[in-house]
């Protein structure tokens, strides 16, 4: 079972669809997809995460697509859509980074706030709070 993206005119993720393996026979399905679809399509491997295959396998282009990602051809990567003007593009894993790294500090849900250009404690996502532990 493999999984394809459909694209539209600017190369944005529409649908992901469940389809035939490449290689079990002679038809290119990309192509076929495509033209079923009336979009370019290209393949995505749902085991691969910021340039890793999950199983140790090979990556292929750089993440699973979702719905809003770009394929970028000259790289052949899906990108996510970004989320903060501020952050920048890993060359390596096709993810955004913010310009700040997120504490380490788990205890707490933080959220990117990019008027400041910082990490703030958002109580709206829920607190993680172990009870009795303090730090």
């Amino acid at each position: 079972m493999a999984h394809y993206a459909l694209l539209d005119l600017d190369n944005v993720v529409t649908n992901v669809i469940v389809g035939k393996d490449e290689g079990t026979d002679s038809i290119n399905w990309e192509t076929h997809y495509g033209l079923i679809a009336g979009q370019n399509c290209r393949r995505t491997s749902y085991n691969t995460w910021k340039g890793k295959h999950s199983n140790g396998g090979i990556p292929f282009r750089k993440n699973f697509a979702g719905v809003g990602f770009t394929y970028d051809y000259k790289r052949d990567a899906f990108i996510p859509p970004k989320p903060f003007p501020s952050w920048q593009l890993n060359e390596e894993t096709c993810h955004w980074e913010p310009p700040v790294p997120m504490p380490d500090d788990k205890r707490f849900p933080w959220s990117w706030d990019e008027p400041t250009l910082t990490w703030i404690v958002n109580p709206e996502r829920g607190m993680f709070y172990v009870i009795g532990y303090y730090p």
